[in-house]
């Protein structure tokens, strides 16, 4: 499998292996997106077992939904390399939490959509995009990745934010990067 996740949330009850054999086989292969571990084993030895096994959290049930959420957003903050929920690139700043973008000091508005758009590019600056990944990570399932609402979108965007910080590499996708570092 080469896809690459954000995060992983996983249970060590799988039908056919154990969870933690998947975590060790992930690590082994390089594998680095954050894990956690969510599972109804809740003694020391299963928990410890699963750090050394490659886990980044470990939540034991019953859980509260939204402190998996809280935890899975810092885990992803931290493997994106952002310790905080703003992100920022040249004079761009982007509050993930609060939703809200800002370019020298003033606001920037942007539908919910665009600021999905926005905020996945910003977590993966200097990575380049595919269309099918971009679609994949900001709309429904049933999303058409050949239709051009995407490139719309991008337009938009870029018209709104008034910088040139999303560069469009022809037949691959997008690329995020702060103004002058290439594209």
């Amino acid at each position: 499998d080469t896809e690459s996740y954000d995060a992983v949330i996983l249970d060590l009850g799988l039908p056919k292996l154990d969870g933690i054999s998947v975590l060790g086989r992930w690590r082994e292969a390089g594998r680095a997106m954050p894990v956690m571990v969510l599972t109804a084993r809740a003694r020391w030895a299963e928990k410890a077992q699963a750090f050394n096994a490659g886990a980044d959290d470990y939540v034991t049930k019953p859980f509260e939904m939204e402190e998996v959420v809280t935890r899975i957003r810092a885990l992803i903050r931290r493997a994106a390399g952002h310790s905080s929920p703003e992100i920022t690139c040249g004079t761009l700043r982007i509050d993930t939490n609060g939703g809200r973008v800002s370019r020298d000091g003033m606001p920037v508005a942007l539908t919910a959509q665009e600021f999905r758009i926005l905020s996945y590019l910003a977590h993966h600056q200097g990575r380049v995009i595919s269309r099918s990944e971009l679609v994949e990570h900001v709309y429904d399932r049933d999303a058409d990745p050949d239709s051009n609402v995407l490139d719309v979108l991008v337009a938009r965007i870029r018209r709104k934010l008034g910088v040139d910080v999303i560069h469009t590499l022809r037949g691959q996708g997008w690329r995020m990067e702060e103004p002058g570092d290439g594209g």
